[in-house]
């Protein structure tokens, strides 16, 4: 055996090729891996790029939000290329373009604002939040103002809500927020802006002057930076953007987010909380839980579950809607006939349930008055809509068995008496407080009674006293 002497240590040669016959296993599984790491890269590389194509046309109401928020979602997961946002809007409602704007603003896929004609107000915000911009020719970007249906300037507190939700929207994007400004306050004026760390002097803009408001055509917006390029089409803004093989992808609401956008329509969330309300009002008159309640129960859920949804409902107002329901509660269950306490919760429901079609986010006038108009409409709708099922749900031979299961055919002739003489002096349970009248079950039979003047409890055991005609006349078992 051979021996190789190093500084008085004795290393085997047999120790030695051990050592090599390691390094070459190494060496042999990093070569692997580098291919592996190739094949994947490669992969990688040749696998189809996307672009998500969203289109934001029309009004801008609160379903929005929430069908942007879950393409950006599903974008970052799938890891595609770029969002891009069709734009062709006059604007709408402030709350939601802003919504969409921090949705945008915070995604992590890159953004494009493709500006198909015009973004006007909302849309302008919408825009700017983007990281880059491109608009066809001939097309609008500005006029950002709130403003009611008839054209009517919003109050101070709505118009500087705008105003620094526009400027720091483009300070965001590295945009000028001098113009950005111009486009909410006609109020504020300018001569010079910065472009590329230089003054420029402005001449060709009317909204620099006061009393103006601004909104740049495309040649203006690539002028002062506030757009990135001009494309006729949406091939061409491929081309822009250096992404012209990829498959592109356009998405529309599903049918969940078209639901939303109709249930917080303001005429049908208050028709819902009406509906609610009244429903379960009802039910708490009649014995056990049935048709009423579970209709009333329904409608309140899908009402707050959208105004949840769209983060129109808040904690607040969630909880004044709730003050008014124990209000209620306790004229129903505590105090007998109704007073101040139902009056009370009336009151207060009524007052959440306009709260609820209001956003946290300042907001035109026109937003207040729909919000009113939308509860008036449903109050009125819902309490003519319950009067009509009322009339026709007596016609019906279910509701004639549920609540006269005595009724005399026409074969038997008029009698004031429904029959129960022989029941004097029988106990019954009743079904439902009796402040004095409700119901009692007696033998099976569920009969409608009146007390001798006290108050019995539900599930209390009543006896009956005496029954003249159609009244049957009752007292407290604990009573006797």
């Amino acid at each position: 055996m051979w021996y190789v002497f190093t500084e008085s240590k004795v290393i085997s040669y047999r120790s030695i090729l051990n050592f090599q016959g390691i390094l070459i296993k190494i060496n042999k599984q990093i070569l692997f891996l580098a291919f592996f790491y190739f094949i994947s890269a490669t992969n990688i590389y040749s696998a189809d790029q996307v672009v998500y194509r969203v289109p934001i046309q029309g009004v801008i109401d609160l379903g929005l939000p929430t069908f942007i928020e879950r393409i950006i979602s599903e974008a970052e997961k799938n890891q595609v290329q770029a969002i891009i946002f069709d734009i062709d809007t006059f604007g709408g409602r402030v709350d939601a373009a802003t919504q969409i704007k921090d949705a945008i603003l915070d995604s992590d896929v890159p953004t494009v604002a493709f500006i198909n004609r015009r973004a006007i107000s909302a849309g302008a915000l919408i825009s700017l939040s983007c990281e880059k911009i491109y608009m066809t020719g001939g097309g609008t970007i500005g006029a950002a103002t709130a403003v009611d249906m008839s054209g009517n300037k919003a109050s101070e507190k709505v118009i500087s809500y705008m105003r620094e939700e526009m400027a720091s929207t483009a300070e965001n994007r590295n945009r000028n927020t001098d113009i950005a400004k111009c486009m909410v306050d006609e109020e504020l004026s300018f001569t010079h802006v910065v472009i590329d760390n230089d003054s420029v002097e402005v001449t060709d803009l009317e909204g620099r002057k006061e009393g103006k408001l601004i909104t740049l055509t495309t040649e203006q917006a690539l002028k002062y930076k506030m757009a990135d390029g001009s494309a006729e089409d949406f091939d061409e803004l491929l081309e822009l953007i250096e992404l012209p093989d990829v498959e592109v992808k356009t998405l529309s609401e599903n049918w969940s987010e078209n639901l939303v956008r109709f249930l917080t329509n303001p005429v049908v969330a208050s028709l819902l909380t009406t509906f609610g309300f009244l429903g379960i009002l009802f039910e708490l008159q009649s014995p056990g839980w049935g048709i009423p309640g579970t209709f009333g129960a329904v409608c309140l859920t899908l009402s707050l579950s959208a105004s949840v949804i769209v983060k129109l409902a808040t904690k607040s107002d969630l909880l004044i809607v709730l003050i008014g329901v124990a209000f209620l509660m306790v004229e129903a269950f505590l105090i007998p006939g109704f007073g101040i306490a139902g009056l009370a919760g009336i009151i207060v429901i009524l007052w959440g349930l306009y709260m609820l079609l209001l956003p946290d986010v300042p907001v035109s006038q026109e937003i207040y008055d729909a919000a009113m108009t939308g509860l008036t409409i449903g109050l009125i709708g819902g309490i003519f809509a319950l009067i009509l099922l009322f009339r026709m749900m007596i016609k019906t031979k279910f509701w004639v068995k549920l609540t006269s299961p005595q009724i005399q055919s026409n074969e038997e002739g008029y009698n004031s008496s429904l029959g129960l003489e022989h029941l004097i002096g029988e106990t019954g349970l009743a079904t439902s407080d009796l402040r004095p009248s409700g119901w009692v079950v007696v033998n099976n039979t569920k009969i409608f009674v009146v007390t001798e003047g006290e108050f019995v409890d539900k599930d209390q055991q009543v006896t009956i006293m005496s029954v003249d005609g159609n009244r049957v006349v009752v007292r407290s078992y604990l009573n006797e």
